[in-house]
């Protein structure tokens, strides 16, 4: 995935997993000629402890062997310990660790143009650079000229609405809609919304939205940093109990903004009446999406319906060789979590699982706003049939480097292309 590099800098704001493992795509990428990482606070006792963190992973291993192959030497090494300069894989990487504000981290002395921030601290794109608690538009105030958001965006304030210079972009499903004159805010979703937006988009390409009728979601996901490793005491504010619960040996039910972030991304999906949940799971990666969607279908003389198992798997296999080539793949083998870790796919469908059952379901045209009472009468009866098809659809997807990292990059590199 070698790129020829723009000669340009990139912020990213945080060292967590979605920090590093930016780090690490950037490192291999080369499209930026070099990366300035703000840590906001001291790490370990010297810098070599920063060295560490980025160097080694609990899920993916040694960035040298994951990026590079068993036979690869190690390599992230200290260039100039004043400088805090560190060389990642040719890279030369910058640490910043005085200003934990982003309108105070200087990134204009470092010529970091696009800052993706992915401490999760700062999603509301309302806020102003000032903000007594920190803001996405204090990277602007501090130099940067865009800066991308590694999650959704949450208003806080819902009489606000989304501001004329923002928008949510998910790569290989709206990224193209990125304009530089007038997008400084980006929000580029989340690791779900992610997966799940390449899920639905060739469904609305071939089927239409007009011929789904409602549809839901839920993730069993991989645990996240937000959970509690053992038991503990809820915050104040803590609205979910469930996530002060020890994350070792719990299943644990909760939200999940994925329906409303795909409105954003694909707006047709407001016509349908979506619901998004999530289930955590204790294990470090790799999540599971299960796709449930009712379609109004036709039948044939045959009785076969027009929505079926070999229709949906067909229209995912014809988008994984077509459209969504390389962002999308489609496998009829029975995978678990550990077969698609790290795969450089925005989402897996798990084919073999796709199963339909069609029914009818009894409409009362009485009761259906528009519908006059003319047209009623001229009817035998009121009471209609049609027919409906169930459908569920399995996708895996690394909520992590393979899936969301990777998506995050190819946007981050997208947004840099043409901003020049």
């Amino acid at each position: 995935m070698r790129e020829t590099s723009t000669g340009h800098a990139l912020g990213i704001n945080g060292l967590g997993r979605i920090g590093k493992l930016s780090v690490w795509h950037h490192a291999a990428r080369k499209h930026f000629s070099r990366l300035v990482v703000n840590l906001g606070r001291e790490v370990g006792r010297d810098l070599e402890a920063v060295c560490s963190v980025i160097e080694k992973d609990s899920t993916y291993g040694s960035i040298h062997r994951f990026l590079f192959g068993v036979n690869a030497a190690p390599c992230v090494r200290i260039v100039d310990r004043e400088a805090r300069l560190l060389e990642v894989a040719d890279v030369p990487v910058v640490i910043l660790q005085e200003a934990r504000n982003p309108r105070d981290v200087d990134w204009r002395r470092h010529g970091a143009r696009i800052v993706v921030d992915t401490t999760g601290a700062f999603n509301d794109p309302t806020h102003p650079i000032d903000h007594p608690g920190g803001s996405l538009r204090g990277h602007l105030g501090a130099g940067a000229e865009r800066v991308i958001n590694s999650a959704a965006f949450k208003i806080k304030d819902k009489t606000s609405s989304l501001p004329e210079d923002a928008t949510t972009l998910i790569y290989g499903c709206n990224h193209e809609g990125f304009d530089p004159a007038r997008h400084q805010v980006v929000s580029a979703a989340s690791c779900t919304t992610t997966a799940l937006a390449h899920m639905v988009k060739p469904l609305l390409d071939q089927l239409h939205g007009s011929s789904i009728m409602t549809a839901s979601m839920s993730t069993v996901h991989a645990a996240t940093n937000t959970q509690s490793v053992l038991d503990s005491v809820p915050r104040p504010d803590a609205k979910d109990l469930r996530r002060t619960r020890s994350v070792l040996g719990s299943i644990i039910l909760t939200s999940s903004n994925a329906a409303g972030a795909l409105e954003q991304v694909i707006p047709e999906i407001r016509e349908i009446g979506f619901m998004a949940d999530s289930v955590r799971v204790p294990i470090p990666t790799e999540s599971l999406i299960i796709l449930n969607v009712t379609f109004q279908s036709r039948i044939a003389g045959d009785g076969r319906s027009s929505v079926d198992r070999e229709v949906l798997n067909g229209i995912y296999a014809a988008a994984a060789s077509g459209s969504q080539k390389g962002l999308l793949v489609y496998s009829e083998e029975q995978n678990v979590p550990a077969d698609v870790t790290g795969m450089r796919a925005a989402v897996v469908i798990e084919g073999v699982e796709t199963h339909t059952r069609t029914g009818f379901a009894e409409v009362d045209l009485a009761q259906v706003p528009g519908v006059s009472e003319e047209l009623i009468r001229g009817l035998s009866s009121s009471e209609i049939r049609v027919p409906v098809t169930h459908a569920k659809v399995f996708g895996w997807y690394d909520n992590e480097y393979g899936s969301y990292t990777n998506l995050l990059g190819d946007l981050t590199a997208h947004i840099d292309r043409v901003s020049d």
